[in-house]
């Protein structure tokens, strides 16, 4: 495989991710397939080759187009639509798959639009990017032209808006991930997508290291960790309780795993040769870890490596 053939291979794996980003940009899956599309343009003519982080690289420029996409539309003083539902010749996708695009409309409600598009074009992307997505303000603050402090800002409005109109902030991932991925979701209201994201990161990182203190310091008391069936045949223990008993399960581990995006949300993934084999799901109630549903089978599952 040359690397034209691998880049193109790599672009459709993150294409569903890449399309959710610009359909939560710009409201309509017309135009969510044109950025996409037109990223997809510059993408190959650049050199992926010196990039270290494919998925956060590919997020930046479909940002970046739904960003120029979206001061275009405000500078010409158009409307905002949802459109989920656009026929004919303007749609781009040369396979068209109805049920993504009806779930892919489904996932942000009209109301979560209406209120988007109350927002500027940079503090729509700062609070997309960061509160759905998990991307931190050092990455956010390139695209929109400012420095961190000021991404977050951005972001921090847009969240005062939401709370102040009655709209969850996770409510389009949320929607979109499941029953269960709502669940968690629920749980951890009090929290950003990327602070779970952080927060995992911490978990990981003092697992890896032996940290009892540090790890310890991530998980609420009462944590759950739960493994199924394919797991447990694996020798896990099939629950777990206490933050102490969980402490120990996974302190001073030899384990491998990266963070991922699992149906849309933070969590971990073991995945020798870039395969996931086994995921990790994180529950959040009152800023902490409240719980982790070890999964090895990912039938469904929609699992993207970060």
């Amino acid at each position: 495989m040359n690397e034209n053939e691998w880049l193109a291979a790599r672009f459709e794996t993150d294409r569903p991710r890449l399309r959710a980003v610009a359909y939560r940009m710009l409201g309509s899956i017309a135009e969510a397939d044109d950025a996409v599309q037109e990223a997809w343009i510059r993408i190959s003519r650049s050199d992926a080759t010196v990039v270290e982080n494919m998925s956060g690289w590919l997020t930046t420029i479909v940002a970046r187009v739904s960003l120029n996409m979206l001061e275009s539309r405000k500078s010409r003083r158009e409307e905002l639509v949802d459109a989920p539902e656009i026929e004919g010749p303007q749609r781009l996708n040369l396979v068209a798959d109805p049920e993504q695009e009806a779930l892919l409309a489904d996932s942000v409600g009209t109301a979560m639009l209406v209120i988007l598009d109350t927002l500027t074009p940079a503090e729509r992307l700062a609070f997309v990017l960061h509160d759905i997505f998990a991307v931190p303000f050092e990455e956010i603050a390139p695209i929109v032209d400012r420095s961190p402090a000021a991404a977050r800002q951005l972001a921090s409005r847009a969240r005062r808006r939401f709370q102040r109109d009655g709209a969850a902030p996770g409510t389009p991932a949320a929607a979109s991930a499941g029953p269960k991925a709502v669940a968690v979701q629920d749980e951890g209201a009090d929290t950003s997508q990327a602070d779970k994201a952080e927060f995992i990161r911490a978990f990981l990182a003092a697992s890896r290291e032996g940290d009892f203190e540090a790890l310890l310091a991530t998980l609420a008391p009462d944590i759950v960790v739960r493994s199924d069936r394919m797991v447990v045949s694996m020798g896990v223990a099939e629950e777990i309780r206490g933050s102490d008993a969980v402490t120990r399960a996974f302190s001073k581990l030899s384990w491998g795993p990266v963070p991922a995006l699992v149906d849309g949300f933070a969590g971990l993934a073991y995945a020798p040769n870039g395969v996931p084999l086994t995921v990790f799901r994180f529950g959040f109630a009152g800023g902490l870890i409240s719980s982790i549903d070890i999964q090895a089978d990912l039938t469904g599952l929609d699992v993207v490596l970060c």
